[in-house]
């Protein structure tokens, strides 16, 4: 039961005031049900990038193809400096120095090529001046191959120009014999060691012989 008359100002305040509460509070639920729709959109978008983060992790596990024969076969790829195909009875030529396996030996029982081997006589189309050089091979067996030294000399002197040695590994395959090379070091130094190569070249280098004697 009122008291004020109809249409007074008091009741016309009255109802302004009332009316303005209640949309005040219209707007108080309406914010809180935006706030409760925007955390379970926020809480929605975060599963679903962790659903998806799983999903790509196990797909890249199970496809995953670099095992680890792979990377020791590509380490060992990355050391290998030469790969060539060899036969029994060929001769091999290698930075125009003439490799001639199984020499007759001399009366010291030191392998001596003959005249015939060493072909003075030979000479190009050309005509052009031949330089003659030899090289004595220094081998070493180590695991299932053997540390080559090979000392490269000129003719008529007895200290060799250059020295080189690498690791040397032979294996039958389908297609004929396979010879795996690894260059270690050259003139009493190791090479750099490859960045991904599990084959020290400074440990397997320690068999290399040297003219000098000296050791790296």
């Amino acid at each position: 039961m009122s008291y004020l008359a109809p249409g007074s100002p008091e009741n016309v305040a009255l109802a302004q005031h009332v009316n303005g509460r209640l949309r005040a509070e219209s707007r108080i639920v309406a914010a809180r049900a935006f706030l409760f729709r925007a955390a379970g959109a926020g809480v929605f978008a975060a599963l679903l990038g962790i659903g998806v983060g799983a999903a790509a992790y196990g797909y890249a596990t199970m496809n995953q193809f670099d095992s680890a024969a792979e990377r020791i076969a590509a380490a060992m790829q990355a050391a290998l400096s030469d790969v060539t195909l060899k036969t029994k009875g060929e001769v091999t030529l290698t930075d125009n120095t003439l490799r001639v396996e199984g020499l007759p030996k001399g009366g010291n029982g030191v392998p001596t090529p003959t005249q015939a081997q060493l072909g003075q006589d030979a000479a190009p189309a050309s005509k052009a001046p031949v330089n003659t050089t030899f090289t004595v091979f220094k081998q070493v067996p180590y695991l299932d191959g053997q540390i080559v030294s090979g000392w490269n000399f000129r003719a008529n002197e007895d200290k060799p120009f250059q020295q080189y040695c690498y690791f040397s590994r032979r294996s039958n395959e389908p297609k004929g014999q396979v010879e795996i090379k690894i260059d270690l070091a050259m003139d009493g130094k190791v090479l750099p060691q490859p960045q991904k190569s599990d084959v020290n070249l400074a440990i397997l280098a320690t068999n290399c012989v040297w003219h000098d004697g000296k050791s790296l």
